[in-house]
Formats: structure tokens, sequence, C-alpha cells
């Protein structure tokens, strides 16, 4: 029988995927200052904040295995995080149209039992379109993503806006890469399937 997993995260996007792998698990809210640190890079602070999700649900629970998660889009090594507004999301998906921009999916997972904790960043290029007003309008009235990073739900309509994705795992792009969450859980003794 597998130990309780627990996703720390409050986000739907990552409790759905994870329900792809046919897993019993919960999902506690992290409470975590998402703010990045002056010195960080967009990698380095998804880094961190997956880390440090994890990491502050699982003090709360001897014997389990937390997953943790963060992801931040750049672009010229400036972070993009999620518009949370319609004019935001327009400005946003403005500044990245005909541009490619990097998506740093960061994973961690502590296993309790033994105080084993392993972080990995997957990275996926993403190259948008060379967008109108007009188009970007159209997108988002369908679609306002304003709570994900690049303005843009690639695993939905937003995968009109984008020329190419490359990546080594497609759901890190959405947000959970589960590849990587699979290799992590089998070190941990996790049976998938």
């Amino acid at each position: 029988m597998n130990p309780l997993i627990i996703l720390a995260s409050s986000s739907s996007y990552r409790a759905e995927l994870l329900r792809r792998l046919d897993l019993s698990f919960t999902q506690e809210r992290p409470d975590v200052d998402e703010t990045a640190l002056s010195t960080e890079s967009p990698r380095e602070t998804a880094l961190r904040l997956a880390e440090t999700k994890a990491k502050r649900v699982a003090v709360r629970h001897p014997g389990a295995i937390v997953i943790g998660s963060d992801q931040l889009a750049s672009l010229d090594g400036e972070a993009l995080g999620k518009p949370g507004t319609l004019e935001k999301a327009r400005q946003q998906l403005a500044r990245l149209s005909g541009k490619v921009v990097t998506f740093h999916t960061a994973v961690c997972v502590i296993d309790t039992r033994n105080a084993h904790c392993h972080v990995h960043e997957i990275p996926c290029e993403v190259a948008y379109r060379v967008l109108t007003p007009h188009q970007i309008d159209s997108y988002l009235s369908r679609e306002p993503a304003l709570d994900c990073a690049g303005a843009a739900k690639i695993e939905a309509l937003g995968i009109s806006l984008t020329r190419y994705v490359r990546c080594d795992d497609p759901t890190a792009l959405i947000g959970l890469p589960l590849i990587t969450v699979i290799d992590l859980l089998s070190q941990c003794g996790v049976a998938i399937p």
C-alpha cells in the first residue's frame, strides 16, 4: 500500500494532472510567499518555490510523500507571472507575440519517511505566433487565461497562439511534470500503475 501522498498546491490544474496517475492523494495549500528574490533567475525562483511549498506541507505530515511545484515563464531573462487582469493579459500576449518564451516548471518530491528531497526543473520553450490585437482579444474573450503564466492555456485554445513547443515532458507546460513525478515517486517506492 502506498503512503499518503499530498499535493502541496491549491492549483486545480496540478490536481487534474496528478489524477491522471490514478493515485490516491490529498491537496493542501502551502501558503508560501511567492515573491522572487532580487538575486534569482526565474529558473532559480521556480526551484526554490517548489521546494519551499513541499517543505511547508511536509513538516505537518510525517510519513507522507509531498509534491510541490512551481512555474515561471521568462522572456529575455525577465520573469513573467500570471497576468491576473484582462488588460495585463493583453499586454503580456502582445509582448510575447513572435517571441520564444521559456517556461521553468520545477517539482519537488519529499519522502518524509527518510527525509529524501528531490528537486528538478523541466524547461519548455514555447514560440508564440505573431499576434494581432484582434487575435489577442478574440482569444481572451473565449479563454481568459488570467491565472496562467504567459496568458495562454496550452492545453486548450491557447495552442492556437503557438508555433511550436519544445519540451521533454508536455505536462510540465501545464504545471506539473508527470514524467518526472513518476520517476521521483518510483524512487519513493510508489507503484505506478
